[in-house]
């Protein structure tokens, strides 16, 4: 027989929710991850209540609440006036959608998913650099650049934005808007100028805009900038350098200019992400968070998305493709687990997920053009959102609101 054994290739969000909630499923996971330790690049990071209504069901959203922030509201801000422009009451939303609106630190949650995955049995390996996997009728075999194999009933494809996996499906790269970010998490009392800490605010602009919010308990707050480079558009090699940074947010208000000053000058974030695609499996290969769907930052649904997906994985893999547990310590794909069963239940995970993603990655880039739209059109925008209700949630309904099928 096959192993029964579900392999997770990468240990960031993505593959350890998937990883988690396919051991909650009654599977045999192991993560492998190719540094020498879990990490997660970045600081801040924003959970909508389609994320922390699926980190209940999996049973750690009480640790995400004690650390995290669930502030009162977002806000839409004018950054060259400082004028608001349009707001929405978070403790309704909780109300509307059933769970709140979260924002916490990356490796915090990376924190809390790595501990739940070890608490329910998850083989966690790092040092492991994946070059390549086969299949066949029987199993997959995965093979590490250090020379270490295994085989596995499924490999979960969860390597980021420039995966390995990914390439034997699909031949396209990352795509950059031509968008550079820069980031700086402080401690609170080294803030020059923290915006209310109960607010996650967005001050927009022609070509830019800045994000704030609180995170770690409100203990430290996170800002990330983010520009249109004209270098990029002019075909320069060193587009989005700090200069670039100082020029575009020149003319905006004193709250945001004080803001530069907090942000890490020295790494920028050129800003990716790749085509929608139909084909999220091959064989017995499924594809999960960035590695499938790579989406520009603009809704912050990037993790919430790649949670989704884990979710639904192990939702499809119960109802197509059972495992029989033999004792106690062990399980082993069922009679009608074979790889006929697979199939149907990978199919299915494609059909269901495929569109929902595909939709969110079109949208994230039609709300980034918006936000740093221009002219006649960032004059309509304004009025758009002034007309906005803070607690009419009608627009957010399909994104916030979707729920897996085994809701």
């Amino acid at each position: 027989m096959s192993s029964s054994e579900i392999v997770v290739v990468g240990g960031g969000i993505g593959g350890l929710t998937g990883a988690l909630a396919l051991a909650r499923a009654g599977r045999a996971v192991r993560v492998l991850e190719r540094p020498s330790g879990f990490t997660e690049v970045g600081a801040g990071l924003q959970l909508a209540p389609n994320a922390t209504r699926l980190l209940d069901r999996l049973g750690v959203l009480d640790e995400v609440l004690d650390i995290g922030v669930q502030p009162a509201r977002l806000v839409l801000a004018d950054a060259r006036t400082g004028d608001g422009l349009a707001w929405s009451d978070l403790d309704r939303a909780r109300r509307v959608f059933g769970h709140p609106y979260v924002v916490m630190h990356r490796h915090d949650l990376l924190d809390i998913l790595l501990r739940a995955c070890q608490a329910a049995g998850v083989t966690l390996e790092t040092d492991r650099a994946v070059t390549g996997v086969q299949t066949s009728a029987d199993e997959a075999q995965v093979t590490c650049a250090d020379g270490s194999s295994y085989a596995a009933h499924a490999v979960v494809a969860a390597d980021g934005l420039r995966s390995t996996l990914r390439a034997s499906m699909h031949a396209d790269e990352p795509v950059t808007t031509g968008d550079v970010a820069y980031r700086g998490a402080l401690p609170i009392e080294e803030v020059k100028r923290p915006h209310d800490p109960d607010t996650v605010i967005f001050w927009l602009a022609p070509g830019m805009h800045l994000v704030q919010y609180p995170v770690r308990r409100g203990e430290m707050y996170n800002q990330v900038a983010v520009f249109s480079s004209p270098s990029y558009a002019a075909g320069a090699q060193d587009w989005g350098n700090p200069e670039e940074l100082e020029a575009a947010f020149a003319g905006t208000c004193p709250p945001v200019r004080t803001a530069l000053d907090s942000l890490n000058r020295g790494f920028r974030w050129p800003i990716y992400d790749r085509p929608p695609i139909d084909r999220m499996t091959q064989g017995r290969v499924v594809l999960l968070g960035d590695a499938a769907h790579a989406m520009v930052q603009f809704l912050a649904q990037g993790a919430c998305q790649a949670i989704e997906d884990a979710v639904t994985l192990a939702e499809q893999l119960t109802r197509h493709d059972p495992v029989l547990a033999l004792d106690a310590g062990s399980s082993e794909v069922g009679a009608a687990g074979g790889q006929a069963s697979l199939e149907r239940a990978l199919a299915a995970y494609e059909s269901i997920r495929a569109p929902r993603v595909a939709r969110v990655q079109r949208s994230a880039r039609v709300w980034g053009e918006m936000w740093h739209i221009d002219g006649v059109g960032l004059t309509l925008r304004n009025e758009l959102f002034r007309r906005i209700e803070p607690d009419d949630f009608s627009h957010a309904d399909w994104l916030w609101g979707w729920r897996t099928p085994g809701d």
